[in-house]
C-alpha cells in the first residue's frame, strides 16, 4: 500500500508540474491579465542592461509614475558602473529606490566555456535576489544579464513560489526580428513589448506594440 502511493506520487507530482508550465507558457489570457486594475502600487524590478540598453530602460522608466512603481530595484551587473551612475541621476533625491549589482552571465568577447561558470553564478545570484527582494512587476529589456532573473522568475511562478509579471521590452533597433535575449524569454516572460510592427507578426498573441 505505501509503494502504491509512492508510485503515484512519483507520477501524478511531474504531470501536474508539466501542466502547470504549459499553462505559464501557453494557456493564460495574458492579454486579460494585463487589463486588470490594481490601487496599490508595484514594487518593481528594473533590469539594466549596458550601453544603449540601459539608455532605452531610463528613458521609460523617467515616464513611469514614481507613485505607482516604487519601490523600485534596479538590478545592474556588477561590472556596470556607467549603468549605475545613470540611476543615480535620475532617482537624484528620491528615498524609494535601491541598487543591486549581479554576475553577468556573458561578458562581451567572453568565451563560451568560462560563460557556464558565470552563467551558473548568476542563476543563484537571481535566486536569492528574487527571493529575499519578492518583486511584483519585472521590467527587462536584455541583454544577457535578464536572463537568468527571468527564467528563475518563471520557475518560482511554476511552483507558486513568487506572484511577479514580467515583461521583456524589446530594443528600439529591432526592427524586423527579435534579439537572442527576445527569442530565449517568448516563453517565460507574461508579455513583450516591440517598437515596430514587423517584429514577428505571427507572435502577436503575446506582443504588444508600443
Amino acid at each position: 500500500m505505501v509503494l502504491s502511493c509512492i508510485h503515484i506520487f512519483l507520477i501524478v507530482c511531474p504531470l501536474i508540474i508539466i501542466v502547470r508550465i504549459l499553462f505559464l507558457m501557453f494557456m493564460k489570457d495574458k492579454k486579460t491579465r494585463a487589463k486588470e486594475l490594481r490601487e496599490t502600487p508595484a514594487k518593481t524590478m528594473i533590469i539594466l542592461g549596458s550601453g544603449g540598453h540601459t539608455a532605452e530602460m531610463l528613458r521609460i522608466v523617467k515616464l513611469m509614475d514614481y507613485e505607482k512603481y516604487t519601490p523600485r530595484i534596479y538590478v545592474s551587473a556588477s561590472t556596470d558602473n556607467i549603468s549605475i551612475d545613470k540611476v543615480k541621476d535620475i532617482e537624484e533625491m528620491k528615498n524609494d529606490y535601491k541598487i543591486v549589482r549581479i554576475t553577468r552571465s556573458r561578458e562581451v568577447g567572453q568565451s563560451y566555456i568560462s560563460s557556464v561558470w558565470t552563467t551558473l553564478t548568476a542563476t543563484l545570484e537571481a535566486t536569492s535576489l528574487l527571493w529575499s527582494e519578492k518583486p511584483e512587476l519585472l521590467l527587462c529589456n536584455g541583454p544577457g544579464t535578464c536572463v537568468p532573473l527571468c527564467i528563475v522568475a518563471f520557475v518560482f511562478k511554476i511552483f507558486c513560489a513568487l506572484n511577479v509579471t514580467t515583461v521583456f521590452i524589446e530594443s528600439f533597433c529591432r526592427v524586423k526580428t527579435f534579439s537572442l535575449t527576445g527569442i530565449i524569454l517568448y516563453y517565460f516572460v507574461d508579455h513583450i513589448i516591440v517598437r515596430w510592427p514587423f517584429v514577428n507578426k505571427s507572435l502577436y498573441d503575446k506582443v504588444y506594440l508600443s
